[in-house]
């Protein structure tokens, strides 16, 4: 089953009114803590989100962000960027029914890493749950800490907007196994 859902596992920026049931959020949230951790810090925090007005603030600050970000690209940066049709807008923080903002505790070794692989996790409990994101890595996460109160230990590892595709979007193509395994050495 893990398989499976990994393989039709794709990024939706676009969501749909209906409103997930939390307990399918809960059971995502808790698929996620059981992930390994080094020295089993578990150094993930998750904040759950359904708070219109503060949606609407962190995505007010994550576009300002964006937007010169967006702006001052150049070069191969800005083609990719044209040709991805991917902008500096990013209505999914405000459309979504749910977003949980995931930090990794900076205080214990690994945090950044044990942390993803919490989200790795949990991206596999909500597609179990036929729910969809796109892992959102905010260009200013100490901005969004600030507006949430986050302890300053921690540190904003990504926002995960949630809830029903409103989109048909078909997974783009992975690489094939024999391209990215080698045995023994290089």
């Amino acid at each position: 089953m893990i398989f499976e859902f990994a393989k039709r596992r794709r990024t939706i920026r676009k969501f749909n009114n209906n409103i997930p049931p939390l307990n399918d959020i809960l059971y995502a949230i808790s698929t996620a803590k059981e992930a390994p951790s080094g020295m089993n810090s578990q150094p993930w925090h998750f904040l759950l989100i359904t708070n219109q007005k503060i949606k609407d603030k962190i995505r007010e600050i994550a576009e300002k962000a964006e937007k010169t970000f967006y702006e001052n690209s150049k070069g191969k940066l800005k083609n990719f960027l044209l040709n991805h049709n991917i902008n500096w807008k990013k209505e999914f923080l405000s459309n979504a029914p749910y977003l949980i903002l995931v930090f990794s505790d900076k205080r214990f070794p690994f945090s950044k890493e044990s942390t993803w692989l919490s989200i790795g996790y949990m991206l596999l409990a909500l597609e179990e749950k036929n729910l969809s994101t796109v892992t959102y890595t905010p260009p200013n996460p100490k901005e969004i800490s600030k507006i949430v109160n986050a302890p300053t230990l921690y540190n904003l590892e990504v926002i995960l907007p949630i809830g029903y595709p409103n989109e048909n979007k078909k997974k783009l193509s992975r690489k094939k196994l024999e391209k990215i395994l080698n045995y023994d050495k290089f």
